[in-house]
């Protein structure tokens, strides 16, 4: 029965989301994700704050990225384009990531 009750919740979730995004899949993408964890590893290995509390002994950046995604709480913004110039920002949160 668990199972059913997560599966509305989920289909509801999708609903909202593609309500949201107007181009492109609600998933955020693999070359998204990549960007993304790439470039806050970048910021965290030059200083940057860390929005997470993270494991004592962990200190590899990008798996810092990685945990700071799974959360969604990264200020981030992607900008999806069409070839007619069309585009859309969208914030991170509002995207569903798929788990790995």
């Amino acid at each position: 029965m668990s199972s059913f009750l997560e599966s509305r919740e989920l289909r509801k979730k999708y609903k909202e989301v593609r309500k949201y995004v107007k181009i492109g899949p609600i998933f955020l993408t693999r070359y998204e994700k990549a960007r993304i964890v790439g470039a806050r590893a970048l910021q965290i290995s030059f200083g940057a704050p860390i929005l997470v509390v993270k494991p004592k002994n962990l200190i590899d950046p990008i798996k810092i990225a990685l945990i700071e995604l799974k959360s969604q709480i990264l200020p981030l913004t992607i900008r999806r384009e069409l070839p007619s110039g069309e585009f859309q920002d969208i914030p991170i949160s509002k995207l569903i990531l798929k788990k790995d």
